[in-house]
């Protein structure tokens, strides 16, 4: 007897959230469709009944973080009188500098956890980035205004926040992790007061 579309779809689902959780630990390239699969407590046969190839794959891991990201979950939790734009864009900056995100390594965003294997990747993986990386402008774009500058000015917090963390989980310098997350904090911050 076939599998129902809900089953399908759940099985989908487990098999992204698997990967983008393996993505996060041991890289693309690290990672065989094997052990996704096995992880997700699947054959290898099966693989191919949902996705084309490990690219796509991979694709859909990367876009899987907009729904399961640690700021989706706080600001479903908000109450709609606290959803103004400039109080998400400070939530965002503070919860994505975190002590919280830098030890979830399974939560990692993929602009922080996955940027040197999105770049050597196929255009499916580098689309779906390109998508994190625009929604994470959006979300400060709208707190800064729409305009070009505001747009300007909400890339260069995206840097900030990326860079910030990317180099912070890099370095094995506690104090160091510590500070370089403040420093682009801060900055972001007041990239956002001066709006």
């Amino acid at each position: 007897m076939p599998y129902t579309a809900e089953h399908k779809a759940q099985t989908r689902a487990r098999i992204i959230e698997k990967a983008r959780v393996m993505f996060n630990r041991r890289g693309f390239e690290q990672v065989s469709i094997d052990d996704i699969m096995r992880e997700a407590g699947l054959t290898r046969g099966g693989f191919y009944n949902h996705f084309a190839s490990k690219d796509e794959l991979y694709s859909e891991a990367v876009r899987s973080f907009s729904k399961c990201n640690p700021f989706a979950t706080k600001v479903s939790e908000l109450k709609e009188r606290d959803r103004d734009p400039m109080t998400l864009a400070r939530l965002l900056v503070n919860l994505y500098l975190s002590d919280e995100v830098i030890e979830d390594i399974d939560s990692h965003c993929p602009l922080i956890a996955l940027p040197s294997d999105v770049a050597r990747s196929g255009i499916k993986p580098r689309a779906a980035y390109t998508d994190v990386v625009n929604s994470m402008a959006s979300v400060f774009g709208r707190a800064l205004g729409e305009s070009a500058e505001g747009r300007r000015k909400a890339l260069v917090i995206v840097n900030l926040c990326v860079g910030g963390m990317v180099i912070a989980r890099t370095t094995h310098d506690p104090e160091l992790r510590k500070s370089i997350r403040a420093a682009s904090r801060a900055q972001a911050l007041a990239i956002l007061d001066e709006a």
